[in-house]
């Protein structure tokens, strides 16, 4: 967790340290499981860019322990409330009702829902060395480099053999998550673009792990032309969404793009030798990917202005009755371009949602601290921190002028 006065004054920054996590990060995958309910039917998980480790801290306590956090806990919340207001008016259900819903959970259920599960594998990956944590499997390596995949498939399967299977994993994982970011410089056209790098190497990376039907979660800035990204990422799953958790602070361009049901293209195979992001490679996938969609019937849509209704603009809703996706095409659009070989523009846009609790705390809002409020110290400091240098710096020089 930082430093500065700023996250000081962060509700979350405090929150963590009381709660025992090991940064405030460890609240966006809370918030983004209680939307998406990400860690039902997972056992195998890869964490990326992992350090200080606060997601794989989460991994831990909600996979291996039992604990509950999240969307378990929003419902064991929802539970009981439900239990207490049918207390209160019994006779708006049967006696049956009543009788199931006010009887306690037993403590067969409880141990069933809390016990530790053995068949959990989780590997956590970053280039900075990370502090143990139990059933955790952490690896110092760059998932940019291409002898970081033989290395995490020999931790996900310890009987691994590069010459037989290749950048396929034997026993895929069920969930990728990448909270990596690199050090921003101010200009966010460049950081933007940066980012994007580091996403798609952890998307190569989940291409070789991933069954079907996984997930993938990493961290995105949003800009200008993010929409590609989305469309790109499209893909490879059946529904991406960009989702900003209230933990997230508003000012801030990041959120975080899950993307659901893996279903790569028919043929696809993960190359170590072809990366995603480099060369042609992406653009040829892509016109193969709209081979394959479905055609949607073109909606007509009203013009405001002229009172005329436009058919030029097909919209599809695939399902979800929050938010329409919609493909956007280029007004200045000429006939004649058909005719000289020139595609129509299309942009997709992805659904943007929020995540958490709006009773939760505003991470961009200071709130006033009790009287006997107790600073705590840091739940795990760093081990190696980038800054350690010129600290030991700072105090040589400070030595050397006395």
């Amino acid at each position: 967790m930082g430093k500065s006065s700023k996250d000081k004054r962060d509700a979350y920054y405090r929150l963590a340290k009381e709660q025992g996590w090991r940064a405030r990060s460890a609240f966006k995958l809370l918030q983004l499981d209680e939307e998406f309910d990400l860690f039902a039917n997972v056992s195998r998980v890869v964490d990326l860019c992992a350090a200080p480790g606060s997601w794989s801290q989460v991994l831990s306590r909600v996979l291996i322990k039992g604990e509950k956090f999240g969307r378990t806990a929003w419902q064991d919340r929802e539970a009981q409330l439900r239990r207490q207001m049918l207390g209160v008016f019994p006779e708006a259900l049967g006696e049956a009702d009543v009788e199931r819903n006010l009887r306690p959970p037993r403590e067969e259920e409880e141990e069933e829902t809390s016990r530790p599960r053995g068949n959990v594998k989780i590997v956590a990956i970053d280039l900075q060395p990370i502090s143990p944590l139990a059933g955790i499997t952490m690896l110092r390596a760059d998932i940019t480099h291409p002898a970081t995949v033989p290395l995490l498939l020999s931790a996900l399967d310890p009987g691994y053999d590069a010459a037989t299977a290749g950048a396929q994993a034997s026993h895929p994982v069920d969930l990728v998550l990448s909270d990596g970011a690199p050090d921003v410089t101010g200009l966010h056209d460049l950081d933007i673009y940066v980012q994007s790098q580091l996403l798609f190497a952890a998307l190569n990376l989940a291409l070789c792990v991933l069954r079907p039907g996984g997930k993938f979660v990493a961290k995105i800035f949003r800009g200008r032309n993010v929409d590609v990204l989305y469309a790109q990422l499209k893909i490879f799953f059946e529904k991406v969404v960009v989702a900003k958790p209230r933990s997230s602070r508003a000012s801030s361009v990041e959120a975080f793009v899950v993307c659901l049901n893996f279903r790569p293209p028919v043929g696809f195979r993960a190359s170590l030798e072809e990366p995603l992001g480099v060369g042609r490679r992406m653009d040829m996938m892509v016109k193969e990917r709209e081979m394959q969609l479905l055609v949607v019937a073109e909606a007509a849509m009203q013009n405001t202005a002229t009172g005329t209704w436009d058919c030029t603009r097909p919209v599809s809703n695939l399902g979800d009755d929050r938010v329409t996706e919609m493909e956007v095409y280029d007004e200045t659009y000429d006939e004649n371009d058909d005719v000289r070989g020139n595609a129509r523009n299309t942009r997709w846009i992805a659904p943007f949602i929020a995540c958490g609790d709006l009773s939760a705390f505003d991470s961009d809002a200071s709130y006033q601290l009790p009287e006997d409020h107790v600073s705590l110290d840091p739940v795990q400091p760093p081990i190696a921190p980038p800054y350690k240098r010129a600290i030991e710096m700072r105090a040589s020089q400070s030595k050397a002028s006395r």
